[in-house]
């Protein structure tokens, strides 16, 4: 990728600098012409003021002046100067034309004919004066030259020379930045995407403590940041792992142990399997079966393969259900229940089963961290276009590091509890996603110490995308 990167920026480089200087030059040479035909203009345009001082000073057309005033013609300049009477006084051409036709024809060969010139295909112009004096007119000049000035003198062709190398020059040093900049330019851009080349392939050896110091605030710099930040999830998502493999080993040991002790007892005629015996092993199936229940609707949520059986749903029923099944629960720990019914029905187009679930999961989340003797106040109220359900309750509370990951899988604020008391860390992830079933949303707000409450909000319809 760098020799890709560095080739790239060097040729659009050197294409750049060629256009760069191929426009520079032509617009020189075109400005450049433009400014000779400007001063051979003016230069013909004092003509007459100078012939007519010239004939003033001796009295006559002296040929010494006359040629001294040939020399100052413009290149390829031909004047030709009668009488007022029409009579030939001189032909006037600057002595470097003939220097310069006579290097032409030597040049172009004898096949070419000895007639042509290197201004055979110059536009002319022409131009006619009259030199006048103190008493009358002296003379007529007719003034034939080239439209466009030709960098013919040597001055000039010398001068354009020097620019075009000067041009060259700084081309060449141009490029020479160009291509020390490309070189590194391609360094610093590919040497961190390098690191994050290597960081992902330690990441994927198993190695998730990686990370990237890059502190660049361009695109890199924010492709390292979301590198950091999945690593980061990633590891928290393998200890999390880790710690729900703990979790699980230790919630399918304990009622299978409590089941082989009582099965144990019974075989050995310790305990009587009586009425009272069998129940505690049927408990502890119990909770094997809900642990089971817990994770193959967790798991077939989170694979998309859970689906709704809409239907409309009276909300207001099946919170007054739930509630009085864990009543019993709530009354054991002495905490007071605050239900707020509203004065009509509230109902919402859901899947009965999972909503069941969900509240079910929340109410009893709310008894479980209630300390004894607190309070629980459940509100459901009819918005026009979603139901509101609010569950506080008054207990331990939830920090603020943990209120952004208790809907995580098998998240446990609290990792000294046990299942009697903090559950496995699914149900509020399993209500998490039967809520985003329900195209839902639920937040959490929590005082360490004092209380936390859930706010739940129900559409009234659910669009099903069509297929």
């Amino acid at each position: 990728m760098r020799t890709k990167l560095f080739l790239s920026t060097l040729i659009i480089a050197l294409i750049t600098l060629t256009f760069s200087m191929l426009s520079v030059n032509f617009v020189f040479k075109q400005q450049f012409s433009n400014y000779l035909t400007q001063v051979n203009e003016a230069t013909l345009d004092q003509l007459p003021l100078r012939l007519s001082s010239l004939y003033q000073t001796t009295g006559t057309w002296d040929p010494a002046l006359l040629n001294e005033i040939s020399h100052s013609l413009p290149t390829g300049t031909v004047v030709t100067l009668t009488d007022p009477n029409g009579k030939l006084i001189a032909t006037l051409s600057n002595p470097m034309d003939n220097m310069m036709h006579g290097q032409d024809q030597m040049g172009m060969g004898m096949g070419m004919g000895m007639g042509m010139s290197s201004h055979t295909t110059t536009n002319w112009k022409t131009k006619t004066f009259t030199v006048s004096g103190p008493l009358g007119n002296l003379a007529i000049a007719e003034v034939r030259y080239p439209a466009t000035a030709q960098s013919l003198n040597p001055q000039d062709v010398r001068f354009q020379s020097a620019v075009f190398r000067s041009l060259l020059f700084a081309g060449g040093l141009a490029l020479l930045f160009g291509i020390l900049l490309s070189y590194f330019t391609s360094l610093r851009l590919v040497a961190p995407l390098k690191r994050l080349t290597q960081a992902a392939n330690r990441i994927g050896h198993g190695h998730l403590d990686e990370r990237v110091s890059l502190r660049s605030k361009d695109e890199v710099g924010e492709l390292a940041n979301a590198f950091n930040a999945m690593a980061d999830n990633l590891n928290r998502q393998e200890t999390m792992r880790k710690q729900f493999t703990a979790d699980i080993a230790h919630e399918l040991r304990t009622p299978l142990t409590s089941i082989k002790s009582y099965i144990e007892a019974f075989q050995d005629n310790v305990l009587p399997a009586n009425h009272g015996n069998l129940s505690s092993i049927n408990e502890e199936i119990n909770r094997l079966v809900d642990l089971s229940s817990d994770l193959k609707d967790l798991n077939v949520a989170e694979i998309g393969g859970l689906h709704l059986n809409l239907e409309l749903v009276d909300i207001t029923h099946l919170l007054e259900k739930i509630i009085h099944s864990l009543y019993p629960l709530i009354q054991e720990k002495n905490l007071t229940l605050n239900w707020n019914t509203p004065e009509k029905p509230v109902t919402a187009v859901g899947d009965d089963r999972l909503l069941t679930r969900l509240f079910y999961n929340l109410v009893h989340n709310a008894y479980r961290y209630s300390n004894p003797g607190g309070q629980i106040s459940v509100t459901l109220t009819q918005m026009q276009d979603y139901a509101e359900i609010k569950i506080m309750n008054t207990g331990i509370g939830i920090s603020e590091d943990d209120l952004l990951l208790i809907f995580e899988r098998f998240y446990r604020a609290d990792q000294s509890r046990t299942r009697e008391t903090g559950g496995t860390g699914i149900g509020l992830a399993l209500v998490r996603q039967i809520t985003d079933l329900h195209q839902g949303t639920i937040s959490v707000q929590s005082k360490v110490g004092q209380e936390t409450e859930f706010v739940l909000k129900l559409p009234k319809d659910i669009k099903v995308a069509e297929e």
